[in-house]
């Protein structure tokens, strides 16, 4: 099965938006069915972004999954990516650039935007006398 970015992407914000204190089953995203749902939180948890994943099968079907709460890790990329417009951008430069969609670009890449909006912010508050 073939990784889907945007997937996981959501996948963080449904755990985020979802999770309080016991397992969540089953998460269900529109567009996608449960097979994959469940292969990309498998991947997510075997990357350390989410802490428990599991899975259950009966007559070698997919019958449940059951994952929980966010790392620390899944937190700090999901900030990176929450923002849609910062998603856009982020997936447009990955293609522009013909690079390979992976975590640690992605990162990357979320990074350097960051760092650059950052920098133009603190830029404009220091010309204008430390006022916002």
């Amino acid at each position: 099965m073939k990784r889907d970015m945007d997937l996981v992407r959501l996948i963080l914000l449904k755990i985020e938006e979802d999770y309080v204190s016991t397992a969540l089953y089953n998460i269900d995203i529109d567009g996608y069915d449960k097979e994959t749902i469940a292969y990309h939180c498998r991947i997510l948890y075997e990357a350390g972004f989410i802490l428990d994943y599991d899975d259950y099968y009966a007559d070698d079907e997919l019958e449940s999954f059951a994952v929980s709460a966010l790392t620390w890790e899944g937190h700090e990329l999901l900030e990176k990516v929450r923002d849609n417009s910062r998603w856009a951008n982020i997936k447009s430069i990955i293609k522009g650039k013909a690079l390979p969609f992976s975590i640690d670009v992605l990162k990357s890449v979320a990074t350097t935007l960051i760092a650059a909006a950052t920098e133009g912010a603190v830029t404009a508050y220091l010309k204008n006398g430390g006022q916002p």
